[in-house]
């Protein structure tokens, strides 16, 4: 499960592009109990998602011209140029190419080979996230794209990657680590084929909830939509698919004991 000790490709970080920040705010804190605090005049309208005063994600503006409201995951890199400079050699797209945000750190924004959104975050004075895999913060991450081995094999380029197959309702899912230490331990995530109907490859971000079904019927009720009812996936836990009002897709888990 994800941790706050950030290593070469470990998500680091979350934040929300949204077209009504306002908005999402009150909603995520009707759903989730989170508190928003701004970033400063200075941040463009840039702010944290806090509890109990650690920042457990963010939210900003829209900053691309035709974007969709969406969840984006960055992942660590001690380089962000070095990073950029080898996603785009291995078939990648730079969105928005290495910038200092601040004295916080340096970003990059881009797309995989298969269509997927994320970002990096080389930190400096931000290491990162400050709380995950508690109630209402961060607890996986995964991927849903056409062609997991091929989309896999980018990512170990960039970060050295590992992955294991498993069986998930009669699909393969591969569970994903980071480069070094125990597999179980060191696995942060997951890949799975794109699903029949399915709009776009794209990373969706998990939070760990104890009453996904709660959850759910507090997402439509402050406005959003569920896109995928609770239910239990045998050995991981209850699972639901949500989006907010502005239609950034998220999902809820609640683990499984045995896990």
């Amino acid at each position: 499960m994800l941790g706050t000790d950030f290593t070469t490709g470990s998500p680091d970080w979350l934040d929300l592009g949204t077209p009504d920040t306002k908005g999402a705010a009150m909603f995520y804190g009707r759903v989730f109990d989170w508190d928003y605090v701004s970033a400063g005049p200075d941040a463009g309208g840039y702010g944290f998602f806090q509890q109990e005063g650690q920042i457990v994600a963010a939210l900003g503006p829209l900053g691309e011209e035709g974007a969709d409201s969406a969840w984006n995951v960055y992942f660590h890199t001690p380089d962000a140029d070095a990073t950029v400079h080898a996603a785009a050699k291995a078939g990648g797209r730079v969105r928005v190419p290495p910038q200092d945000v601040m004295e916080a750190g340096r970003m990059a924004a881009l797309t995989d080979p298969g269509g997927a959104d994320f970002a990096l975050w080389q930190p400096r004075t931000m290491p990162g996230l400050e709380r995950t895999s508690r109630k209402h913060t961060l607890l996986w991450t995964e991927l849903h794209t056409a062609d997991p081995e091929s989309t896999l094999a980018f990512y170990g380029t960039l970060f050295g990657w590992r992955w294991q197959e498993m069986d998930a309702s009669g699909m393969a899912y591969r569970v994903i680590s980071t480069a070094d230490g125990d597999l179980q331990d060191a696995s942060f995530g997951g890949a799975a084929p794109l699903q029949p109907g399915a709009e776009k490859s794209r990373w969706i971000p998990y939070f760990m909830v104890e009453d996904p079904d709660r959850i759910a019927a507090s997402v439509l009720e402050s406005g959003g939509s569920v896109l995928m009812p609770p239910a239990d996936e045998p050995q991981v836990g209850r699972i639901a698919w949500l989006a907010d009002p502005y239609g950034a897709p998220f999902a809820v888990l609640k683990p499984d004991p045995a896990m």
